[in-house]
C-alpha cells in the first residue's frame, strides 16, 4: 500500500446514515451531491468525465477502481464532472501499455475527493433499498452535526437544472467540414463519443449551447437535429423543449438520446418523473419492440419517461423498453421524423448492438 496512514473518512446520508472509510492518497476535504452506483466492471474513466454524472457522488460496484490507469482518449468531457467517487479497493498501481498514468494522478489533476475502503455492497444495498438521495463524504470525520447542517443545505435533483452547469458556452464544430452531412447538436451535456459516431457517418457537427434557440440552429444549415444527453431534471429545460417543439413542428430529422430522450417526451406532453434509484450500467437488457431483437446497452439516468402516458399519445410510439423493470427505452414519432432512446449507443457495451441508431439517423436524414 502507498499510503500507510490514510485519513479516516465518511460517508454521511441524508437520512442521517453513515458508512466508513479512507481518502484515497491525501486528498482531504468535503464533497456534496446525489449518491448513486453504476455496476459496470470497466469504463471507470468514462463515467467520472460524463457530464450527465454532474453533481453526484458516484459509487463504483466493481471491488476495483484504477487498475488500469487512465488514457487521454478515454475522456468524454474537458474534465471529471462526478462530485466524489466512493469505492471498495483503490489501485494505485496499475497495469496497462495503454495507460498514460494512474488514476490517482488524475484524480488529483481534477481535485476530486475519493472515498476508498467502504463497504459498497453494504452501501449499494442500502440505496437500493431506501433510492438515491443526496449524501456528504468528507475527512472531516469529528463534525457530524455541522455536515449534517450543510448537507440539508443541498438542493434535492429533483426539479434541479444542471445543463447550464456542463453545456458549451460558445458554439463549436466538430468533424470533416467537407462531410455529405450537417448536423446541428445542443449540448446539455454532449459526450465526446457521441460526435465522433455521428461524425464518422459522414456528417459535420455544430454544437450550440443549452440555451440556444431554433434560429440559432436553423442558420447552420443542418441536414438533421440532435438532442444530447445530459445531468439534472428534464423539466425545468423549457429553452430545449421549446426548440425540440420547433424542430418537431417542422418535421425535421430529429435524434435524441437520454435528456434529449425526455426533453422529446417533454415537448408532446408527456411527463417525466424522478426513479427509485435509476439505471446506472453496462449491462442493462434492453427490447427493441419493432424487431423483437434484444440489445445489451449502457445506461446512465436517475429519471424516465412516463410510460402510461406516452402509450396513451395519438403520435408516440414506445419502440424500446427496458427489460427489468418495463421503463420507456425508446420513442418514436408516427407522423414526425423524430425518434430517441433513453440509453447510450455510443458506449458499445453489446458492443455494438445498438449502433443501428445512428445509422437509422442517417437514413432519416437522407429521407428527409
Amino acid at each position: 500500500m502507498k499510503y500507510q496512514k490514510r485519513q479516516k473518512a465518511i460517508i454521511l446520508l441524508a437520512d442521517g446514515t453513515i458508512f466508513y472509510g479512507k481518502a484515497v492518497g491525501n486528498k482531504q476535504g468535503t464533497a456534496f451531491g446525489e449518491v448513486c452506483f453504476n455496476t459496470g466492471m470497466t469504463g471507470y474513466q468514462e463515467i467520472f468525465t460524463d457530464p450527465s454524472y454532474y453533481g453526484q457522488l458516484m459509487v463504483t460496484t466493481n471491488a476495483h477502481i484504477g487498475n488500469y490507469g487512465v488514457n487521454n482518449d478515454e475522456i468524454e468531457s474537458d474534465s471529471i464532472k462526478i462530485a466524489g467517487l466512493i469505492c471498495k479497493n483503490f489501485s494505485y498501481d496499475y497495469s496497462r501499455d495503454a495507460a498514460d498514468g494512474s488514476l490517482e494522478n488524475f484524480l488529483e489533476e481534477n481535485n476530486l475527493l475519493a472515498i476508498s475502503d467502504v463497504d459498497t455492497r453494504a452501501l449499494v444495498s442500502y440505496i437500493r433499498d431506501n433510492g438515491a438521495m443526496n449524501a456528504v463524504i468528507s475527512t472531516d470525520v469529528d463534525n457530524i452535526e455541522g455536515l449534517k447542517k450543510e448537507l440539508a443545505n443541498v438542493p434535492d435533483m429533483n426539479g434541479l437544472e444542471l445543463a447550464s452547469q456542463v453545456s458549451t458556452k460558445e458554439p463549436y464544430y466538430f468533424g470533416d467540414e467537407n462531410a455529405t452531412y450537417k448536423v446541428a447538436a445542443l449540448d446539455i451535456g454532449i459526450k465526446k463519443n457521441i460526435l465522433r459516431n455521428i461524425a464518422k457517418r459522414d456528417a459535420y457537427i455544430k454544437v450550440f449551447p443549452y440555451n440556444a434557440k431554433f434560429e440559432d440552429l436553423e442558420a447552420f444549415k443542418p441536414d438533421g437535429y440532435f438532442l444530447s444527453n445530459g445531468p439534472g431534471d428534464p423539466e425545468p429545460l423549457a429553452d430545449a423543449q421549446a426548440l425540440a417543439k420547433e424542430i418537431i413542428k417542422r418535421d425535421l430529422p430529429l435524434f435524441g438520446i437520454c435528456l434529449g430522450h425526455q426533453i422529446i417526451a417533454l415537448a408532446n406532453g408527456v411527463s417525466t418523473y424522478k426513479m427509485h434509484h435509476g439505471h446506472r450500467g453496462i449491462n442493462h437488457p434492453v427490447k427493441n419492440i419493432t424487431t423483437g431483437k434484444g440489445e445489451i446497452t449502457s445506461q446512465n439516468h436517475g429519471f424516465a419517461v412516463n410510460r402510461e402516458e406516452a402509450e396513451a399519445h395519438p403520435d408516440l410510439l414506445v419502440t424500446h423498453v427496458h427489460l427489468n423493470d418495463h421503463t420507456v427505452a425508446g420513442l418514436a414519432m408516427k407522423s414526425k421524423n423524430c425518434f430517441s432512446v433513453q440509453y447510450h449507443p455510443e458506449a458499445s457495451p453489446g458492443p455494438h448492438d445498438s449502433s443501428y441508431l445512428f445509422d437509422q439517423f442517417i437514413e432519416n436524414i437522407k429521407k428527409n
